[in-house]
């Protein structure tokens, strides 16, 4: 079946809901192996931030959930597919960061730390990330990003969230996987 990106969105924003989980590797494992979710593509930008809040709003951070949602979803359906290629930044750091100015009420001419933590965040991940190089692979990427942003927000602000150790359980899906190279990559193929 062909779905739209506001079918993915709206798919997203209702199923991911029903997870309670702390640890959002987990929350975003689940909803990947979900049907509209491609194993690449735009609607990454919205799932991997949206993990991230939902952890956060399970690990105890007074969030109002369903308004956090709805602006990210505004943000990042703005962000356009390929960026990591194109625009040289991730989609999914992209996300993570925009959930981070949500939860922190991060402004433009915001003063506070919070707008230097944001900026130290995307860029901490994306400086992993230039390490790895290319091809594409939003899942890699959703990994790094949320396993970076859970150690980031609990070292940062004392937040509860979990993660785990992470083998990536899709690469026989993507056709550029990077094998050996990716961080994530399944070294005994019988599992």
């Amino acid at each position: 079946m062909e779905y739209s990106l506001k079918d993915k969105y709206d798919f997203i924003k209702n199923e991911i809901v029903k997870i309670n989980s702390k640890n959002p590797i987990e929350i975003v494992r689940k909803m990947m192996h979900k049907d509209p979710i491609s194993i690449h593509g735009p609607e990454h930008h919205f799932l991997d931030g949206a993990s991230f809040l939902v952890a956060y709003k399970n690990a105890g951070g007074d969030i109002d959930l369903s308004y956090c949602l709805d602006e990210l979803e505004k943000r990042t359906v703005k962000m356009p597919g390929a960026m990591c290629a194109y625009w040289g930044v991730c989609g999914s750091v992209a996300s993570v960061g925009a959930s981070l100015s949500i939860i922190h009420g991060t402004q433009p001419l915001s003063t506070d730390e919070y707008y230097k933590d944001n900026m130290e965040y995307t860029s901490g991940v994306l400086a992993e990330m230039s390490k790895i190089g290319g091809a594409r692979c939003c899942k890699r990427n959703a990994f790094l990003s949320l396993s970076h942003a859970v150690r980031f927000a609990n070292g940062k602000y004392g937040t509860a969230m979990e993660s785990e150790d992470i083998v990536c359980e899709f690469s026989s899906l993507n056709k550029q996987c990077l094998g050996e190279k990716c961080p994530f990559h399944r070294k005994d193929k019988s599992l």
